[in-house]
C-alpha cells in the first residue's frame, strides 16, 4: 500500500527502466489484446493466469478499471478475487487513494478526482497489508530522477497531484490505515488465546457521566486525556429502571450529550441498578484502559447507607485491570466564580 498514483493504462513496466531490470527472469503471463475507441489497450488475461496455475500471482494496480470488453469484470479487483477462489495466492498493490472510505477525503484535500476505488472489506481481507512507505521528499525526488512518469509529465505532476503537502497527508492517512488493521490483527490473535484482562493495544478512555452539576467539566478533562494520549473517548450513562421511566433529567443529560458530541466521543447508555458494576462491564466489553469518573458530592453518611459507586468502581477496576481517574467536579457558582466540590476519594 502506498500514497500516489495514476488512472491511466499503461504497459506492466509502466516504461521505467528500473521495473524493467526487476522483472527480469520473472515470468510474465501474455495479456489479452483488446480494441476500444479506436486503440489497443492491453489487460490481464485472467483465464490465462488461472490455467497456468502458478503459486503466487504477482498483480500490479488492485483499482486499476478494466478497458470494457477486457473480460467478464470491470475492476481489477473483482479479477484478483477470481484467482483467490480459483486457489492461487495474490501479492497486489493500491495506493490509499483509492481506498473506498478514504477517497472522497482525498478528493477534498486534493483538489483531484479519484475514479477508481477499492472497498475497504476487499484490501482488509488480505491476509498480510505492507505499507511501502515513502517521505514525500523522497517520492519527488523519485519523480525527477525519471522513476514514476515520463520527463514531459513531471513538472505537471508536481505541481498538482504530488504537492508535499498531499503526499504527507495521503502517508498519514496510509499510516493510520495500516496501524488500524494491525490493532484488529493483534485483538484476533488475542482473543483466539482467550487472553485475560486489557490489551492496551492503544489507549481507550471512558467517562462515566450523570447529569449532575459539575458534569460538564469531568468530560472536558476525559477528554483532553484522550486526546494527549490520541486515544479514543468513549462516554457512558447508567440508568436505573426508575431513571429509566422518569423525564426529571432529560434536559441535563441532553446538555452532556450535546458537549459528548462536540468533543469527539462516543455516547453509550445502559440501564442497570448496579452503577458500578454496569461501568466495569462496559469497561471491559469496549477494551477500555483508563476510567474517568467525577467525585462524588454525597456525605460520609450519604455513602455510608447507600455505598459509593466512586470506591465500588475503583474496587472492580482493579480487579479488571483498568486504571481510574477520579476528577474533581467543577461548575459556576451565582457570582461566576468556579467552585470546586471534592468528595472523600477526591
Amino acid at each position: 500500500m502506498g500514497a500516489g498514483g495514476c488512472d491511466s493504462p499503461r504497459p506492466p513496466d509502466h516504461d521505467r527502466a528500473h521495473t524493467a531490470e526487476r522483472l527480469s527472469g520473472l515470468e510474465v503471463v501474455a495479456r489479452r489484446v483488446v480494441r476500444y475507441r479506436g486503440g489497443e489497450f492491453e489487460e490481464m488475461d485472467v483465464d490465462a493466469v488461472i490455467g497456468r496455475a502458478p503459486d503466487v500471482a504477482l498483480v500490479d494496480e488492485l483499482a486499476h478499471t478494466n478497458v470494457p470488453g477486457s473480460g467478464r469484470h470491470a475492476k481489477r479487483w473483482e479479477d484478483v478475487l477470481e484467482i483467490l477462489d480459483a486457489g492461487i495466492a495474490v501479492v497486489t498493490t493500491v495506493n490509499i487513494q483509492h481506498l473506498e472510505s478514504v477517497a472522497d477525503a482525498v478528493e477534498r484535500m486534493t483538489g483531484v478526482s479519484v475514479r477508481e476505488r477499492v472497498p475497504d472489506w476487499v484490501v482488509r481481507r488480505a491476509d498480510q497489508i505492507e505499507l511501502v512507505d515513502s517521505s514525500a521528499d523522497q517520492l519527488r525526488r523519485r519523480m525527477l530522477h525519471g522513476n514514476i512518469y515520463p520527463p514531459e509529465r513531471v513538472p505537471a505532476a508536481l505541481g498538482g497531484f504530488f504537492r508535499s503537502e498531499n503526499l504527507a497527508a495521503l502517508r498519514e492517512l496510509a499510516l493510520r490505515f495500516v496501524a488500524d488493521e494491525t490493532e484488529e490483527e493483534l485483538l484476533d490473535a488475542l482473543a483466539g488465546r482467550h487472553a485475560a484482562g486489557v490489551w492496551e493495544t492503544t489507549e481507550r478512555i471512558m467517562v462515566a457521566v450523570t447529569g449532575a452539576p459539575g458534569t460538564d467539566a469531568v468530560v472536558r478533562r476525559a477528554a483532553r486525556l484522550a486526546a494527549r494520549v490520541k486515544g479514543e473517548l468513549l462516554a457512558v450513562h447508567v440508568a436505573s429502571e426508575d431513571d429509566a421511566a422518569t423525564k426529571g433529567s432529560d434536559a441535563a443529560m441532553a446538555a452532556v450529550r450535546r458537549l459528548v458530541d462536540d468533543v469527539g466521543g462516543t455516547w453509550l447508555q445502559c440501564t442497570g441498578d448496579d452503577p458500578a458494576r454496569a461501568i466495569v462491564d462496559v469497561a471491559a466489553e469496549h477494551r477500555i484502559t483508563q476510567i474517568v469518573l467525577g467525585a462524588t458530592r454525597r456525605s460520609r453518611w450519604a455513602e455510608w447507607r447507600g455505598g459509593s459507586v466512586v470506591r465500588a468502581v475503583l474496587r472492580e477496576a482493579a480487579e479488571a485491570g483498568i486504571d481510574v481517574h477520579v476528577i474533581a467536579r467543577r461548575d459556576v457558582g451565582p457570582e461566576g466564580i468556579a467552585r470546586r466540590d471534592v468528595g472523600p476519594e477526591g
